[in-house]
């Protein structure tokens, strides 16, 4: 499994999933979703942890949609980022670049 799909794996089961699966889940937020991951997509593996932790560090859009998934009920970057530390962490980064 490349690390590309590692993240997106890691990302679908504790973030996106839930979202696209769930019915209560609003047209807005699935559609926020899927530009989500269509982005992540765009990139490597450093890519996608550089986008990752920039959604964290806030744009008012990101800000904005994080608060929406929160009020919906919805896990958001917040609450899967000490995970998300760990598993695809520098070591982890270097070891995607020497498969690359």
């Amino acid at each position: 499994m490349t690390p590309e799909q590692q993240i997106m794996d890691f990302l679908d089961e504790r973030v996106f999933a839930p979202i696209l699966n769930a019915p209560r889940a609003s047209t807005a937020l699935k559609s926020g979703v899927r530009l989500t991951i269509n982005r992540m997509n765009e990139r490597d593996a450093a890519g996608m942890v550089e986008y990752f932790w920039a959604a964290m560090k806030g744009t008012p859009r990101s800000i904005g949609f994080a608060a929406k998934m929160q009020a919906e009920g919805f896990d958001r970057f917040e609450e899967v980022f000490e995970e998300f530390r760990r598993r695809f962490d520098d070591d982890f980064l270097r070891a995607a670049r020497r498969q690359g």
